[in-house]
């Protein structure tokens, strides 16, 4: 019996490994190999003579009702001297982040084979964290002011559960979440469901295309943040069902529960506070999770499903702890 119970445990072994290598061989294949493009650097040193260089270089980046003028004072400006300054502290070594991208293109790639790799181009913003990162066909934008460290000076007056992601680690994370909304199509989010299930298939994409990086910080979560949630799932769909919230189109619904913010509000004392912002995305993503565990249906097609024929067929069931 014991040497029965060996010969099971090697086979499933050997057919878990094997499936598990067949992706990463196709990876490793297929490795997307990039070159990140440091345009702020370039821009912090050009001058009048170089700016024409540049200007043919990066045309995308000088919008031609500006004259050059405009683009010099910018270079010896001494706030732009002091962002360039700081970020090339943060920045000396960028071979960590772009490896983090190179292995987010490359399972893109593996899923979506008709994706043509990007040029990858480094910028600073005057930090401005709203647009961190812009994805086209063609391009992939990162603004490096906005990643250097949560308890960095630029950020004193971000209010603190925005500038918690303001570091170099969330880069990969947050390229990943703009490619997911390009493939992610929903018409219409006009109910709190809607909203819940189509930030769950962006959760879902990370878990494909960054699948290196932890559960928290797909989500943007702290470990305590992911434990609480975790251990809370019952407690908040029953709040959800038990309101008639699901399927309710009151306005304030996404700012409650769904938007980035330093809690959600659930307006119970006590729960306000411990609960982590966007628990509505949380929710949703064990939605979209739960419905690819019952249904035999493709990645690509689930992120272009009716949100509420992915809720009704995923079964879900919250987790009880």
């Amino acid at each position: 019996m014991k040497q029965l119970s060996l010969i099971i445990l090697v086979a499933i072994c050997v057919f878990s490994c094997k499936k598990k290598s067949d992706v990463e061989l196709a990876l490793e294949n297929n490795k997307i190999d990039i070159s990140v493009e440091r345009f702020d650097q370039f821009f912090a040193q050009t001058n009048l003579e170089e700016l024409p260089k540049l200007k043919k270089a990066y045309p995308f980046m000088f919008p031609a009702a500006i004259p050059d003028s405009i683009w010099i004072e910018k270079v010896n400006d001494t706030l732009q001297q002091e962002l360039s300054g700081e970020v090339d502290k943060v920045f000396v070594n960028y071979q960590n982040t772009e490896e983090d991208l190179e292995e987010l293109l490359s399972y893109i790639h593996y899923y979506f084979p008709e994706f043509n790799t990007p040029r990858v181009i480094t910028t600073t913003s005057n930090v401005d964290y709203r647009n961190r990162v812009i994805v086209t066909d063609t391009i992939v934008l990162v603004a490096l002011d906005v990643y250097l460290g949560k308890d960095h000076y630029f950020y004193q007056s971000i209010p603190k559960y925005i500038s918690e992601d303001l570091r170099k680690e969330q880069i990969v994370v947050d390229v990943a979440e703009e490619y997911a909304k390009k493939h992610v199509f929903q018409p219409e989010r006009k109910t709190l469901l809607d909203e819940m299930i189509y930030f769950g298939k962006i959760l879902y994409f990370k878990d494909q295309v960054i699948p290196f990086k932890l559960e928290n910080e797909r989500i943007s979560y702290t470990q305590d943040e992911l434990t609480w949630v975790k251990n809370n799932e019952s407690s908040v769909w029953q709040y959800f069902v038990e309101r008639e919230l699901l399927y309710s189109t009151n306005s304030k619904l996404p700012n409650r529960f769904i938007n980035p913010a330093p809690f959600s509000k659930f307006y119970l004392e006590g729960i306000d506070g411990e609960s982590p912002g966007k628990i509505g995305q949380y929710i949703g993503w064990q939605i979209v999770r739960a419905y690819m565990d019952n249904n035999d249906t493709s990645f690509k097609d689930m992120l272009i499903m009716n949100a509420e024929e992915l809720f009704n067929k995923s079964k879900f069931k919250p987790k009880k702890k």
